[in-house]
C-alpha cells in the first residue's frame, strides 16, 4: 500500500448525497480480484452513455478534474454494499482523498485499508472547498498535521491515531501481519515444542 502524507490537487466536486458503492463501481465489474483496471469503470453509469461514450457534462470527464486526486462529495458517501472494489476503483482512477460530511462506516474503514484518506468536514467547509473546485484551484491536504489548506484558510480534521499511522507508513492488513512475523514464528516454535502432535502429518 502506498504511503499517504501530503497531497495537493484541484479537487473534483460531486454534490450528490447517498452515493452508494454500486454507483461507485457497478456490480458487473466485481468479477475481478485485482485492484488495478477498475478506474476506467469508476462511476460508470454517470460517466458513460448507453453506447459507452463519455458524457461530457460529468465532472470526472472534464479537464482538469479527470486528473483530480481529491474528490469532494455529498453526505453519506459509500453507502450500500460493503464491496472493497469501491475504494479500489477510486484509487485506480487516481483519487487518494475523499472529503465529505459523512461516510458509510464500512466504506470509511475500507478506504484506510487501501491507502485512501477519507476526511469528514461540516457542510459549511464542504461548500467553501467546493468553490476551489469551481475555480479550478488547488487545495492542500496534510495528514500529519490533520488539516486542509485552501487559499489563506485552513480547516482541521480528525483521524483515528492507529489508522493515521497505517496511512503514513503504508501499512495494510497484510503488512501489519508481516510486522509480527517474528512473534508468529516464535509462537509456532513454542507450540511445536509443547504440542508436537499438532504438527504431525
Amino acid at each position: 500500500m502506498q504511503k499517504f502524507s501530503t497531497l495537493k490537487s484541484i479537487p473534483a466536486y460531486l454534490p450528490i448525497v447517498n452515493i452508494d458503492t454500486d454507483m461507485i463501481i457497478p456490480k458487473q465489474f466485481l468479477k475481478t480480484i485485482k485492484r488495478t483496471g477498475l478506474g476506467k469503470n469508476l462511476f460508470f453509469e454517470m460517466r458513460y452513455d448507453d453506447k459507452g461514450k463519455e458524457i461530457n457534462e460529468f465532472v470526472l470527464n472534464k479537464t482538469p478534474f479527470n486528473k483530480s486526486k481529491i474528490l469532494i462529495a455529498g453526505k453519506n458517501f459509500g453507502c450500500g454494499s460493503s464491496r472493497e472494489h469501491a475504494p479500489w476503483a477510486l484509487l485506480d482512477f487516481g483519487i487518494t482523498c475523499v472529503i465529505s460530511s459523512s461516510f458509510a462506516d464500512i466504506f470509511h474503514n475500507n478506504c484506510f485499508k487501501n491507502g485512501i484518506l477519507p476526511i469528514i468536514l461540516n457542510d459549511d467547509k464542504i461548500k467553501e472547498l467546493s468553490e476551489y473546485a469551481n475555480r479550478k484551484e488547488e487545495i492542500f491536504v496534510d495528514l500529519n498535521e490533520e488539516k486542509v489548506i485552501y487559499g489563506n484558510n485552513e480547516v482541521r480534521f480528525k483521524v483515528d491515531p492507529f489508522k493515521k499511522k497505517c496511512l503514513l507508513e503504508g501499512l495494510d492488513d497484510i503488512a501489519l501481519s508481516l510486522n509480527k512475523s517474528k512473534k508468529i514464528e516464535s509462537f509456532e516454535k513454542d507450540l511445536k515444542s509443547q504440542k508436537p502432535w499438532i504438527f504431525n502429518d
